[in-house]
């Protein structure tokens, strides 16, 4: 199994990538279908499950509408999205580049089904073409399963039986946590150095390292602007940005040199909840592994170079080449998606990724650093996903931070020991799964349960 550190570490816009992401890039998916046909007049978009039910909050009836419009998450400019929007909801009608004009009125030809529930895949669209007389010219399913990604449904059928093959030959090809610790006895690597290793059969070094530095680099850039900004998150909630009054609070602190013996902690939150707010607010972010979870992996090594600035760029490139193994272990035996899994798959997963990228920055031997993710993943076990109003804001801002603090406790714990444990990550990749089949569809985002229906709304 191979996942490139650059298919989990997506740039692109909130507030969900499972959401925004993922249904920006299948509306893009169709256009490419249906490029050369004829006789295409217009285009109807159907929306279902998880999609369906909480879509209004996480923005995909904006996503549909920008990427029938030819727009790419990993492109687009955030300031120009609601303009685009505005005109096209005006307009009635999609002008890609390379096709011809399609009619395409959003409050006719975009559905919210709320009662058919694909079986295959909470997170169902269905697009179609149609001709002027109303014959339907082309349809075709597509579900986002999660982090940005989207399969039809011959890719889905494949993946849940574990057919799925890739066209690189990689060097290390490892399916799970104990086939990667084996490989890194026999090479004698770090996880980072096989990852690397597999990274650079398929694009050069130097390439590698000017994603990665670009990933870091939104990241970074994502925290800096949720440090700064301050007002109310759209959506309806009236909920205020805390990140920068915060910010504010910590950095006179440190200014004065006043001892706080929860520094740590607060530093954690603030950058996390820094990305989540941006997220929240539609901002350029990047998935990691989802934009419901992208506050952690870049809050962890925010604060890591917080405190130890002589970090280089080679440990940032293995902080996240590291975290990327988990991910992609975890996306390939289980879920990253809480429509799936629930939240254990977003933020749980976040969480064991960058306490696996943090052990490995603090020199952590193979083993150890498979410990720590197991136990950040273990300890997000259960976590449900029910946003309340279908957004991106309670609790999952406040949510992100405390996946920060639970992964740097879980790396720290994790040195302490020689990496012998009793739960492997494996085993905890297995139960997140099973917990995430058993769990109700009611808490996997579809705003039906939990905190969403117990909290009145204001």
């Amino acid at each position: 199994m191979f996942l490139s550190v650059f298919e989990l570490f997506k740039i692109g816009i909130g507030p969900s990538s499972s959401h925004t992401v993922g249904p920006m890039i299948a509306a893009g998916y169709f256009l490419e279908e249906i490029k050369e046909l004829k006789d295409i007049a217009r285009i109807t978009v159907s929306l279902h499950g998880s999609l369906a039910f909480t879509g209004k909050g996480h923005a995909t009836d904006r996503a549909i509408i920008l990427g029938l419009a030819g727009e790419h998450p990993a492109k687009i400019d955030p300031d120009q999205i609601a303009e685009m929007v505005s005109r096209i909801r005006q307009e009635k009608k999609v002008s890609p580049q390379g096709h011809r004009i399609y009619e395409f009125d959003p409050d006719r030809d975009l559905i919210f089904d709320y009662r058919t529930l694909l079986r295959t895949h909470s997170n169902g669209m269905t697009f179609c073409a149609w001709s002027e007389d109303n014959r339907k010219i082309h349809m075709q399913v597509y579900f986002s399963i999660g982090g940005g990604f989207v399969v039809d449904n011959e890719r889905l059928k494949a993946l849940e039986h574990k057919k799925m093959t890739r066209a690189e030959r990689v060097p290390y090809p490892f399916d799970n946590a104990a086939q990667m610790l084996e490989m890194a006895k026999e090479s004698g690597l770090t996880i980072a150095g096989m990852k690397r290793a597999n990274e650079t059969q398929s694009m050069t070094a130097e390439a590698l390292s000017k994603g990665l530095a670009e990933v870091w680099e939104t990241m970074d850039e994502c925290i800096d602007r949720g440090l700064r900004e301050s007002g109310e998150l759209p959506g309806g909630l009236h909920v205020k940005r805390r990140s920068a009054a915060i910010f504010q609070q910590l950095k006179e602190e440190w200014r004065n040199n006043r001892p706080n013996p929860l520094i740590a902690n607060d530093w954690l939150q603030v950058f996390a909840m820094a990305v989540n707010e941006e997220n929240a607010a539609g901002s350029k972010v990047v998935t990691a592994p989802t934009n419901g979870a992208a506050g952690v992996i870049p809050a962890v090594l925010k604060y890591y170079l917080k405190f130890f600035p002589e970090t280089d760029a080679v440990a940032i490139e293995n902080y996240l080449l590291t975290a990327a193994a988990f991910g992609g272990i975890i996306k390939h035996n289980a879920s990253i998606s809480g429509a799936e899994v629930g939240c254990q798959g977003e933020v749980g997963s976040a969480s064991a990724m960058a306490a696996g990228g943090l052990a490995a920055l603090m020199g952590g031997t193979p083993e150890q650093i498979e410990n720590a993710a197991e136990i950040a993943l273990e300890h997000h076990l259960g976590m449900t996903c029910d946003p309340i109003g279908g957004l991106v804001q309670i609790p999952c801002i406040e949510r992100n931070g405390l996946g920060a603090i639970k992964a740097v406790s879980a790396a720290s714990l994790a040195m302490r020991g020689d990496g012998t444990h009793f739960v492997s990550l494996d085993a905890c990749i297995k139960t997140m799964f099973d917990t995430g089949r058993d769990m109700n569809a009611r808490y996997k985002e579809t705003s039906q349960g939990g905190l969403a229906v117990n909290v009145v709304e204001c």
